[in-house]
């Protein structure tokens, strides 16, 4: 199935005490092989810093924009590979890092 591209998410309109929770919870709902972007007013490198922490090698990054009054960043999370990381149910192709 093919699904269109999402519109960047505008992290700049976003609290900036719910921001980094919100692109979490995207990220853990992305399918594999997935991507979005968000734009934001300054360099996302300390989120950037967090996913790896949190799911080393499951997403990549890429900037689309670096600046310096806009920075777009396109996330993506890796295809699954079928390996089974025992924190999940048996049988979940795991691409969450676990």
């Amino acid at each position: 199935m093919t699904t269109m591209p999402l519109e960047p998410l505008d992290v700049r309109m976003i609290p900036p005490v719910v921001r980094h929770a919100t692109i979490f919870g995207i990220l853990e709902r992305l399918p594999p092989g997935e991507s979005f972007s968000i734009v934001n007013d300054h360099d996302p490198a300390p989120l950037r810093r967090q996913i790896e922490a949190r799911y080393p090698g499951t997403y990549s990054w890429t900037y689309i924009v670096q600046g310096p009054e806009i920075w777009q960043v396109e996330i993506g999370r890796g295809e699954a590979n079928g390996a089974d990381c025992g924190g999940h149910d048996e049988g979940h192709a795991c691409t969450c890092g676990h």
